[in-house]
């Protein structure tokens, strides 16, 4: 069944208000927390996380032959918002209706990954960021995908986080390195592999 969100009910007069000076933020529901809680961290990863996902969107519609990615990345970023609106507000401010991730979400992104998988061929050693300047955007995308999922996992440990956006965030970051493999075999950019011998001291002679 599909569930609808409540439209935003924000009106943006002025950007800057004066009252975060003090070191506060403001929650959805109007409580004021110190910028450095443990929730402010989970949903400014997610925010951070949205910027590069708005910058790998903006490298990829250049190229008419990754439009499915642009699609796909332009729903991410509005669910990553809906994210960080469940996020910025309390459990118990929480309206059925709000904005949020849904199991939905998460199953999206599994069919989108397991679709794209299977046009790459098998690995044989680990990725390094960078065949592309797509693909090293990506690659980005996925490790502060990682860095919020971990900020919402210690979140969790002491307030509620609902258990699908943590699900969410550790799927896009595995969807995240799908696409950009995807990416650099539907542009033809090479990847570039690990080659633990590539260091300097594996081409060291003794």
């Amino acid at each position: 069944m599909e569930l609808k969100f409540d439209p935003p009910r924000v009106a943006i007069n002025r950007v800057y208000t004066r009252l975060g000076d003090a070191g506060e933020t403001s929650l959805a529901g109007g409580q004021r927390v110190a910028k450095e809680s443990r929730r402010i961290e989970a949903y400014g990863a997610v925010d951070e996380l949205n910027s590069f996902a708005g910058l790998a969107r903006a490298t990829a519609s250049v190229a008419p032959a990754l439009a499915e990615l642009t699609a796909i990345l332009l729903r991410v970023q509005h669910e990553l918002f809906n994210l960080g609106s469940i996020l910025a507000t309390l459990p118990e401010d929480v309206h059925p209706k709000q904005a949020r991730i849904t199991d939905a979400d998460v199953e999206q992104l599994e069919r989108e990954m397991d679709r794209m998988n299977q046009e790459l061929e098998p690995l044989r050693s680990f990725v390094l960021p960078g065949g592309s300047r797509l693909n090293a955007e990506l690659h980005v995308g996925r490790t502060v995908c990682r860095r919020a999922e971990r900020a919402c996992v210690v979140l969790s440990r002491s307030e509620a986080v609902p258990a699908e956006a943590i699900r969410y965030l550790n799927r896009l970051s595995d969807a995240l390195f799908v696409w950009s493999r995807w990416a650099s075999h539907t542009t033809g950019a090479r990847e570039t592999l690990w080659e633990p011998n590539r260091s300097a001291s594996g081409r060291s002679e003794g």
